[in-house]
């Protein structure tokens, strides 16, 4: 008696342990390398990436309720380390959506973080999208 044995068929184009495309493999109804991607209508198209982050988005929020704050008070109230606020911030002041102020209370040295204009518009859409993943048109 001979056993019947299977085999499978491994490409280029399949990762051969995950069953799914290989890196880099086209991928069927995905834009073309090189297309725009397509806009779709679902509200997640409208969440910016730079501000969906949790620790950037506690920060834009805190930052949306003031014309400015010190960093320190950012800090505090997001609860998270300088260094982390510092990289953060970089994030953020390098997207164009937070301006960093540097200055004096007497002789101490304080920096200072505010929303740009693009930053609060941004911010905005963001929860407008947010919204309406959740079902709340409020």
């Amino acid at each position: 008696m001979t056993e019947a044995h299977e085999t499978t068929r491994v490409t280029a184009d399949v990762d051969p342990v995950a069953g799914a495309p290989a890196e880099g493999a086209p991928v069927e109804g995905a834009p073309a390398e090189g297309a725009a991607p397509r806009a779709g209508s679902h509200p997640r198209h409208g969440l910016d990436d730079v501000i969906h982050a949790p620790v950037r988005f506690s920060i834009v929020a805190t930052l949306a309720a003031a014309e400015k704050a010190e960093f320190a008070f950012v800090r505090d109230t997001v609860e998270v380390s300088d260094s982390v606020l510092s990289r953060q911030v970089a994030t953020l002041e390098k997207a164009g959506y937070v301006a960093v102020t540097k200055g004096y209370v007497g002789k101490r040295p304080r920096t200072w973080l505010a929303l740009t204009a693009d930053g609060r518009t941004v911010f905005a859409a963001h929860c407008r999208a947010l919204r309406a993943i959740a079902g709340d048109d409020a």
